[in-house]
């Protein structure tokens, strides 16, 4: 079977990926920037500004909301340590109540809030987040720098969760081979794999764990 080639920025079937996060990967970056192979221009250095829906009784599907869109992952395998995600659902504020009651908040694992209306801001949303004692909505600023190592996609970044700074770096691919590779490759064989929904959780104090140094 032909491996898939990896492309920055486009879609492909469903990746692996090994993330971490913490104060410091100064060494790791090195390591990644300079094995990385050439990759376009666009995503040397890119910036976004997300809320992210965190639930204090899930941890299996990411949702996060970017310029007014509604975007939920959910968990589907580990395999030798790497987690693999899937897309299960996109939604664009204002969004239908019933997309909530029969996508959104089953996403959350939480009890269902009354909805009085058929149709719900963004803002609207927000609130109803905020209200809800197992739920929090937490702002993420992201500044990442993209590489290529091993034809696996790689990015280092700085992260801000509702104003702390923290620090991220990854691998993802199809290919278990290629990410496992590559993590000893820059020298991050041994940290703990950690996910945004847990880097998060740790950050605000929902899980009472640090991150990995």
């Amino acid at each position: 079977m032909t491996q898939e080639k990896m492309q920055i920025g486009e879609i492909s079937k469903p990746r692996f990926e090994y993330r971490t996060f913490g104060q410091n990967f100064d060494k790791a970056h090195f390591r990644m920037a300079r094995l990385s192979a050439p990759i376009p221009e666009k995503v040397w250095e890119r910036h976004s500004d997300e809320i992210y829906i965190i639930s204090r009784t899930n941890d299996i599907n990411n949702t996060k909301i970017r310029d007014g869109k509604m975007d939920i992952k959910t968990y589907v395998q580990t395999v030798d340590g790497l987690e693999q995600w899937n897309p299960l659902m996109k939604g664009e504020f204002p969004i239908k109540a019933e997309v909530l009651v029969n996508e959104v908040f089953p996403a959350f694992m939480v009890e269902m809030p009354v909805l009085e209306n058929d149709i719900i801001t963004y803002e609207e949303f927000i609130e109803m987040i905020r209200q809800h004692p197992d739920l929090a909505a937490v702002k993420v600023h992201k500044q990442r720098l993209g590489y290529m190592v091993n034809n696996s996609i790689c990015e280092f970044g700085e992260v801000l969760i509702n104003g702390a700074k923290i620090v991220t770096i990854n691998s993802e691919s199809t290919e278990v081979d290629d990410i496992l590779k590559t993590v000893k490759d820059v020298g991050l064989e041994g940290v703990e794999n950690i996910n945004y929904l847990q880097a998060i959780k740790r950050v605000i104090g929902m899980i009472d764990k640090p991150l990995a140094n």
